[in-house]
């Protein structure tokens, strides 16, 4: 059972939205495999505002809760920061991507993620589930 790994948004988006019932079982499956499943609150506050705008707020509220409850949400301190801006700066990639890009290498931990710009990352380990 792998130890831990960093969910990025793009997970959330198709766990709460997707209709493939084959994807969505891989990702229970992905979900039940791991110790420490872990979330960037950069990623919270990105699929709250995603399912504020499709679900509305009583939805976006009992989702936000279940990644809480369900997730080590990780705060963005000053090493992550500047991590961050540095791969910010080097890659020309949005500030959320870049903080959750230095989470996972600050915990050293694969992401979860199809994002094509996490890719061009040296040393980040990148997975998907599908």
């Amino acid at each position: 059972m792998p130890e831990r790994r960093l969910y990025d948004t793009c997970f959330f988006v198709e766990y709460f939205f997707s209709e493939d019932k084959e994807l969505l079982r891989k990702f229970k499956q992905e979900l039940r495999s791991v110790k420490e499943r872990m979330v960037s609150v950069l990623t919270v506050h990105e699929i709250h505002r995603i399912n504020l705008k499709r679900e509305g707020r009583d939805v976006a509220d009992l989702r936000s809760s279940a990644i809480r409850s369900d997730f080590i949400v990780v705060d963005v301190n000053y090493e992550t920061a500047v991590k961050s801006a540095e791969l910010r700066s080097k890659h020309h990639m949005p500030m959320a991507d870049s903080v959750i890009a230095a989470t996972a290498q600050i915990y050293g931990c694969p992401l979860i993620s199809d994002d094509a710009h996490f890719k061009e990352i040296n040393g980040l380990k990148i997975k998907w589930c599908a």
